[in-house]
């Protein structure tokens, strides 16, 4: 018996000894980055604890022994958020944690896009990274050290990795760039911008902006990746000290034989395939060729199937890179700034409140705008301050726009992404509740998409809010920009098509104004992106998105004057906060008894502010002078028509506006000194009355007859 006992002990001291912590601390952007290792999560094959400020995520990495047979990279991103980190209890019914707020699947789609490129080309084991968000300050937002702890996780784990990356969030306060801006900053800036990179260069880009110009942007992208080289230097010295030995991993890579069977065979059938505007002409010459390599070379290598389509792959994207940089020649014969041919159309459907249909080359979206009562806006539950939302854009991508069929579900994550995307370069040129006392939803139908969907929506939107005779600041345009880089020459693409994002070295998506940028999207696929190669990009876009601007504008010069025939016309008027109880009644019984008696909606806000809505401007108005009458004081003079509530022998009590009576006086209903009140009047009989005396709180009235 003692004897266990004494191994007993052994066995846990060896075990407390295997679980030491590890603690590593830096201080960033004015806060303590911490690092703890080893403590928590040790199944995983990475596992790290990170606290910034007073934010605390958990970051896990875990990799699967098995190699799928799979034609893609097998990477997961989870964000999850914990409601207990904000001290908040779940809404709903079961008050727990439910699906992904679009918030996480913007940050997991965040920690995605840079960290997927650092992977090795033929890797087939499933690989999981799940951030889980535990503590929040919301002066420090999770998705950047969450970001950082991913990458962290893979570095110091057994799984192959070409990383570290990091990232920075870059704020624009009085002409002066923040790193990681507070809540406060974050509320007076004038650029929201994360840019992710690695030791060679930036890597991704994300940003919304209030009409920032494109030389202003680029320095403030520049900053941002200098201040990411000591968060990489960090994650290098932490690797050096706790890494693990990365393994060997079973890549899905063609042989040698198949590369050389396939691959010039391939390139001669492909080069007639190309230089046809029309979509569906050059994937089908495409399909030819593929199915006549595949036919020839399935005889040679039975079974390697998915490999002879990656060397067909690798030599259609050579066909066309080659092509773009040597030739200047895109795969439908355009030149490398060329735009596709634009047609707009406003007013597309006739019930809605606003809509618009535009169309560049082959890709069209429809856009339809709804306007509803302030009290419709998106109510947020997540670990943001935010807490509600009355600009929405929404993005449909469905099937049938690329020809395929499909199982048709909720938004996805490309969807909550292109559809955010849009919202934020709409979002500043938005007017106020003050000047335009609405909801806004606009959802963005794709009907046919041969690359820039995205920025397409940002086109039919704006038309779509201008049809509806929103007063918005300014017209805004998307358009997206692409790369090709080999050796030390280098063409950058306007407008590009699917297949040009596809086979290219950059997805570059630039919406903005006349007068600058709102929004920008970047993934970059190579190394070392330079300053001279993004102010390249930048200013050729402005360029496109000027010539979209202008055939837009050709279309509705400006916002409609007024709103459309169905849409609901919104009444203001401000009433004293201390007569918002009254205009409301006990329970709602007053509020409740004008919607009813004039159809309206009602909003009253805390600081006194009432909307009233109706597509009926008579109705609004019957109840603007409701509210009107409960609010006024009062006065001598003043005649009203209200009803008997209760009778004495001396008279008859009449209701009164804010719940007030006054008396008629018996002797003011009869000259008869013998006559009864109750053969005079009833309670419940309507009679209009003038305002005679007011003492001590007491009404007198007179019978106007």
């Amino acid at each position: 018996m003692n004897a266990y006992r004494v191994f007993s002990t052994s066995a846990l001291l060896v075990i407390l000894e295997d679980k030491m912590k590890e603690t590593y601390t830096i201080n960033f952007a004015g806060r303590e980055l911490t690092v703890e290792v080893g403590e928590m999560s040790e199944f995983a094959n990475g596992s790290v604890f990170i606290t910034y400020g007073q934010t605390q995520i958990l970051v896990t990495a875990c990799m699967s022994k098995d190699v799928k047979e799979l034609d893609y990279f097998p990477l997961g991103v989870n964000y999850e958020e914990k409601m207990y980190s904000v001290g908040k209890i779940p809404g709903g019914f079961l008050r727990r944690e439910g699906r992904a707020s679009e918030k996480a699947t913007l940050a997991a789609r965040l920690i995605d896009r840079p960290l997927r490129p650092l992977f090795d080309k033929g890797v087939r084991n499933d690989i999981q990274i799940i951030a889980t968000v535990m503590s929040v300050e919301y002066d420090t937002d999770p998705d950047i050290p969450a970001l950082f702890g991913s990458s962290l996780a893979l570095v110091i784990s057994d799984i192959p990795f070409n990383g570290p990356c990091a990232a920075v969030n870059i704020g624009l306060v009085d002409g002066e760039f923040i790193v990681n801006p507070t809540s406060a900053q974050r509320g007076a800036s004038q650029l929201d911008l994360t840019v992710a990179g690695t030791r060679d260069g930036v890597t991704m880009v994300e940003a919304g902006a209030i009409e920032v110009e494109e030389d202003k942007m680029i320095d403030a992208i520049m900053f941002a990746q200098e201040q990411i080289e000591p968060l990489l230097a960090f994650q290098e010295e932490i690797a050096l000290k706790c890494g693990k030995e990365k393994k060997t991993l079973r890549l899905l890579v063609p042989s040698d034989e198949i590369q050389e069977s396939v691959y010039n065979e391939s390139v001669e059938k492909l080069k007639g395939c190309f230089v046809f505007p029309d979509k569906a002409r050059r994937e089908e010459l495409i399909d030819i060729a593929k199915d006549e390599i595949m036919e020839k070379n399935l005889e040679l290598f039975p079974g390697k199937g998915y490999d002879i389509s990656e060397v067909f792959t690798a030599a259609l994207k050579s066909v066309v890179r080659d092509m773009i940089i040597n030739e200047s020649v895109r795969p439908d014969g355009r030149g490398l700034e060329e735009i596709r041919p634009i047609t707009c159309e406003a007013s597309k459907l006739r019930r809605v409140h606003g809509s618009a249909m535009f169309t560049r080359g082959q890709t069209q979206v429809l856009s339809a705008l709804t306007l509803g009562a302030v009290r419709e806006e998106q109510i947020i539950d997540n670990l943001t301050e935010e807490e509600s939302r009355r600009f929405l854009h929404h993005y449909n991508f469905p099937p049938f726009s690329v020809g395929e069929t499909g199982p048709i579900r909720g938004p996805g994550r490309r969807e909550i992404g292109h559809g955010a995307l849009a919202e934020r370069a709409l979002e500043p040129v938005i007017p106020p509740t003050e000047e335009f006392p609405y909801t806004i939803r606009i959802v963005s139908e794709v009907l046919a998409s041969n690359g820039s969907s995205s920025m397409a929506s940002i086109c039919a939107s704006t038309l779509a809010l201008m049809d509806a005779g929103v007063p918005i600041r300014a017209a805004v345009a998307g358009i997206a920009m692409g790369l090709v880089h080999e050796d030390r020459m280098t063409a950058v693409l306007s407008d590009i098509q699917g297949m040009e994002d596809f086979y290219g070295d950059m997805d570059f998506k630039v919406a903005g104004t006349s007068r600058g940028i709102t929004s920008i999207q970047m993934d970059i696929k190579i190394k070392g992106l330079d300053r001279t190669i993004l102010a390249k990009a930048l200013n050729q876009a402005k360029e496109g998105r000027m010539h979209i601007l202008k055939k837009m504008l050709e279309e509705l010069p400006e916002p409609r004057e007024d709103l459309k025939e169905f849409a609901p016309r919104i009444i203001t008027i401000e009433i004293p906060v201390d007569k918002i109880r009254e205009v409301i009644g006990a329970g709602g019984k007053v509020i409740n008894k004008i919607i009813e008696e004039t159809g309206v909606k009602i909003d009253i806000m805390d600081d006194g502010k009432v909307y009233i809505a109706s597509p009926d401007l008579e109705s609004s108005a019957k109840a603007k002078s409701i509210i009107e009458s409960i609010i006024k004081e009062v006065e001598i003079g003043d005649v009203y028509t209200g009803k008997v509530t209760r009778l004495l022998n001396f008279g008859a009590f009449v209701e009164l506006p804010n719940g007030k009576e006054g008396l008629v006086h018996l002797s003011k209903l009869s000259k008869n000194r013998n006559a009864k009140i109750a053969d005079l009047v009833k309670v419940g009989d309507i009679m209009t009355v003038k305002v005679t005396e007011m003492k001590q709180g007491k009404i007198d009235l007179d019978k106007i007859r």
